[in-house]
């Protein structure tokens, strides 16, 4: 991707849109009305709150979503989100769905925010955070495509004000439902993923990236969790093999003959479906699991495609990604 197709936009201060389903308390008397069968409140818009890395795509996310017909509100006060939330819930349904854009620029800021989030868990509100992440490399450029300084930078480089902002909001990243890494992304690449995740008006109980990837390239930022395939046998070094990738039928084949291969298969499957069941418990509905080979080319590949179907078929809506095919 060209630096014009990346999100140079930045996230800019901008005014208001919104979106659907959630779980408020409204009214002086505080008391929560009655949930419908999915668990949401009737008329209790659902709440997301895009955050991340200056220069990451908040802008385009926020854009993304607001085409989807959330109401998108940027760069709203942290304290003010709560309210926005009973504003929606007075609409009579005209509010379904809100995304609130968060600049957090200062301590001051991020004390608000959190202040806030404790007190929609409180009052029981259903919201998700999306947290968008970027390497330094690919921010740095980004900031010198469009010649503005970093809002955190002050008389420093641009990389101090990457620094300084993500050390700020490293707590906010940890609590983030998803997680999506924009370093190699172009916009319309990033649209795709929030079309996937918010398009449809039906929410799945959870969502699952299974995403195989390189070691030499370096671990998948956005992971969840990370399993290892290098202790099975290479296919690169079978020269009949080495041309084809994980996707072809003998590399799988051979895969998955090897010792091991099944059994990590079937036992991981177990696992994951037990942190499964733990995630909804929790509300988390988003989860990327990385599987990892040496080149990213023949194991993970073979393995993730396997192992998302495993999940598919137990009722787990998966997507399948190789980050690094094609990259040798």
């Amino acid at each position: 991707m060209t630096e014009d197709d990346r999100h140079t936009e930045h996230d800019r201060d901008g005014a208001g849109h919104m979106s659907t389903g959630g779980t408020y308390t409204s009214g002086s008397g505080g008391e929560a009305l009655p949930a419908d069968a999915a668990g949401h409140e009737p008329g209790i818009p659902e709440l997301v709150i895009i955050s991340g890395m200056s220069g990451a795509g908040r802008s385009t996310a926020a854009k993304c979503l607001e085409d989807l017909g959330w109401f998108v509100v940027d760069n709203l006060p942290p304290a003010l989100i709560p309210t926005m939330v009973e504003l929606g819930a007075r609409s009579q349904g005209n509010v379904a769905r809100i995304a609130v854009v968060v600049d957090v620029r200062g301590r001051r800021f991020f004390d608000n925010l959190r202040e806030s989030l404790a007190d929609l868990d409180a009052k029981g509100v259903t919201r998700r955070i999306v947290f968008l992440e970027s390497s330094d490399d690919a921010l740095v450029r980004r900031f010198e495509s469009v010649r503005r300084p970093h809002p955190l930078q002050g008389d420093g480089r641009t990389l101090d004000g990457i620094v300084a902002e993500r050390d700020l909001l490293r707590e906010l990243r940890g609590d983030a439902d998803l997680v999506i890494d924009t370093s190699s992304l172009n916009v319309h690449e990033l649209r795709a993923k929030l079309d996937a995740g918010f398009a449809g008006e039906e929410e799945p109980e959870l969502r699952a990236t299974v995403m195989s990837f390189g070691y030499k390239y370096g671990l998948p930022v956005d992971a969840d969790l990370v399993a290892d395939c290098r202790f099975l046998p290479n296919p690169h070094w079978v020269p009949e093999l080495r041309p084809f990738t994980g996707l072809n039928e003998e590399v799988a084949g051979y895969v998955f003959n090897q010792p091991g291969a099944k059994e990590f298969l079937d036992r991981y499957t177990e696992l994951l479906e037990l942190v499964a069941t733990g995630y909804r418990r929790e509300g988390k509905r988003y989860v990327t699991i990385a599987i990892g080979c040496t080149g990213g080319k023949h194991r993970s590949v073979a393995m993730s495609e396997r192992l998302a179907a495993r999940l598919a078929g137990a009722g787990i809506e998966t997507v399948t990604v190789h980050r690094d095919l094609g990259r040798e």
